[in-house]
């Protein structure tokens, strides 16, 4: 049987092939490989999506590496099928591959398109912002009601206590000053007052009662950037007492220009440029405005300088065509260290028998022609429901505390017509006695204490016009007997409600619950800065056309009301063709503290 010969190799076959079969095919297998590498390249450039070029593939000189931390980069890939590791292509072609796109990243940084601001979007950092925020802080409870108080220097207010002597022409002020401002401790002899609580306070110590409660105030700051308010204890109202009479105006004037020149130096008068800042005067308004550089003109200039109109000056009387100055009550007998000293006397001003329908403590003022102090006090004399205190020179029942006081316990109504002044002390002492006021002028309680009182007046109080008194058309007795027993129960109760908010606890101490008149006031001021704050924020003023002539309107409006009209007190509050017209209401603040000093016995 014969074998089939065995099958060449191919390349045996080559080489026993002819020459021209030989060349053919290696031509054939060049082709072939060459297919075979372009197929691969094409696959991984065009169809993994890679970048890396002809160039990539020689080796690259070493690359210094950034080692400053950069946010991760996002690579926007499109997705592939994996790369086998055993690929050819896979360990020396990635690495470089992603090294060359970092380099292309670094020499263009990805565009970052502007945010779009509207006008209401953009925030400015003021520099009262971070006071504001504290607002925000709901853990804190003093946010939004810090306060920060100047450190002046003593010759400001401690040194004037040095030198009390001098702060009264006739009273010694020594024994007033003492307790903290509050005087000396009234003896309940006769009943009237509590065992504690009750002081020989003068009218005109608010300065010193105010500072020293500051010092109590429970959200006290050092740090002044997040303070709602900045508090300046000058002591406005002594200096000024020093040199009313008998000082020429410079000296009258040192003290103010001083500290002004002191604040504007301070880097916490730069935040706001003083419309932050507060200070407290226990005198009338007038005394702080003198019209001209004449000697004879009356006390200093003090809120009338360009510094000063800026800050808020609380005093017992304010301006009703100025815009700086905001009333505060007078100081009164009762000065409480617990809410429940507030409740007992409340309690005992309910049960009271009032034996008189009204009643009148004050001496006439013959030399004042527009006053209606001799007309009031006939209709009392006529009366016999009508209790009189008259307080004319040698009465000195008009200068005991607990005289005054009983009078006021034993009536219903207490009439308080302007003194030299529009305001008085002695309307303070009978709503603390719980009796219902009497007005006859808005501007001795309505468009003063708008801090303290309610807007609508008639829940408190009975108005009677001036004139209807002067031109004598209106009985006191007749009107007031009209009011129902039930209508002036609720009115003495609302007066006795407000008890708590007009009077000044004793420094020494604090309320747990209630608020006293400092607390109120500071609260107000603190609103006051906070809403002019944002509305510089918003771009905005808080009232249109603002004009300061009608300063005593806008304190009347409603919450959100920006625009003032027409008003039933406009006759009252016309401002005199003549301005020595205010400043003679200004003198007479000399005669009025002159004639009615009850409260130095």
């Amino acid at each position: 049987m014969r074998r089939r010969p065995v099958a060449l190799d191919p390349f045996e076959a080559m080489e026993k092939g002819s020459h021209k079969n030989q060349q053919t095919r290696l031509c054939f297998l060049a082709s072939l490989s060459a297919f075979f590498w372009i197929l691969l390249l094409y696959f991984h450039f065009v169809v993994l999506g890679g970048s890396t070029t002809v160039q990539d593939l020689v080796p690259s000189p070493p690359i210094k590496v950034d080692l400053v931390p950069s946010p991760p980069i996002k690579l926007d890939l499109d997705p592939s099928p994996p790369i086998k590791l055993n690929s050819p292509l896979t360990n020396f072609q990635s690495i470089p591959a992603r090294v060359t796109y970092a380099r292309k990243e670094k020499e263009k940084p990805p565009v970052v398109k502007p945010v779009k601001n509207t006008a209401s979007e953009r925030v400015v950092d003021y520099p009262f912002m971070r006071a504001l925020r504290t607002v925000d802080n709901k853990s804190d409870p003093c946010g939004g009601r810090y306060i920060y108080v100047h450190k002046l220097p003593p010759r400001f207010n401690e040194d004037m206590l040095k030198e009390c002597k001098s702060l009264s022409l006739w009273t010694n002020m020594c024994k007033f000053t003492s307790n903290e401002g509050l005087g000396p401790p009234l003896e309940n002899v006769e009943g009237v007052f509590e065992n504690t609580g009750w002081y020989a306070t003068n009218q005109f110590a608010v300065d010193v009662i105010f500072n020293n409660r500051m010092k109590q105030y429970e959200c006290l700051t050092n740090d002044s950037s997040i303070a709602a308010a900045i508090f300046v204890p000058f002591y406005a109202g002594f200096d000024i007492a020093r040199y009313l009479w008998g000082y020429n105006i410079s000296r009258r004037d040192a003290a103010s220009l001083d500290l002004v020149d002191w604040l504007m130096k301070r880097p916490e008068w730069g935040i706001m440029g003083g419309k932050d800042h507060f200070l407290v005067a226990g005198r009338i308004t007038w005394d702080f405005r003198r019209l001209s550089e004449e000697e004879s003109d009356w006390g200093n200039k003090l809120l009338f300088l360009p510094a000063a109109r800026n800050m808020s000056m609380l005093v017992v009387e304010s301006s009703p065509w100025n815009a700086n100055d905001f009333g505060i009550p007078y100081p009164t007998y009762f000065h409480p260290a617990k809410d429940e000293e507030v409740f007992v006397w409340q309690d005992r001003m309910r049960k009271l028998e009032r034996k008189w329908l009204f009643s009148f403590a004050g001496a006439p003022r013959p030399g004042n022609p527009k006053s209606i102090r001799g007309q009031i006090i006939d209709q009392c004399r006529k009366s016999n429901v009508c209790k009189l205190l008259e307080c004319d020179f040698g009465e000195s029942k008009c200068h005991s505390p607990s005289s005054i006081m009983q009078m006021f316990q034993s009536s219903l109504f207490c009439l308080q017509p302007q003194g030299d002044s529009y305001t008085r002390r002695s309307a303070f002492d009978s709503m603390l006695a719980g009796c219902i006021p009497v007005f006859f002028h808005p501007g001795s309680a309505y468009t003063q204490y708008t801090w303290h009182l309610p807007k609508n007046y008639t829940t408190y109080s009975v108005f009677f016009p001036e004139d209807d008194i002067r031109k004598r058309n209106v009985s006191i007795e007749e009107r007031l007997s009209q009011i129902s027993p039930e209508q002036v129960k609720i009115m003495r109760e609302a007066v006795i409600n407000l008890i708590p908010s007009l009077i000044y606890a004793d420094p020494r101490s604090k309320l747990e619950t209630l608020r006293d008149a400092f607390d109120v006031a500071v609260q107000a001021v603190i609103n006051k800065v906070t809403k002019l704050r944002k509305n510089i924020i918003q771009g905005r003023t808080e009232y249109d056309n603002f004009v300061e002539e009608n300063s005593w309107k806008y304190d009347l409006l409603d919450e959100g009301q920006r625009e003032v009209g027409a008003h039933e007190w406009d006759p009252f509050f016309s401002k005199p063709k003549d301005e020595q017209q205010r400043d003679q209401s200004a003198v007479a603040g000399k005669n009025s503290w002159k004639n009615e000093q009850r409260d130095q016995s």
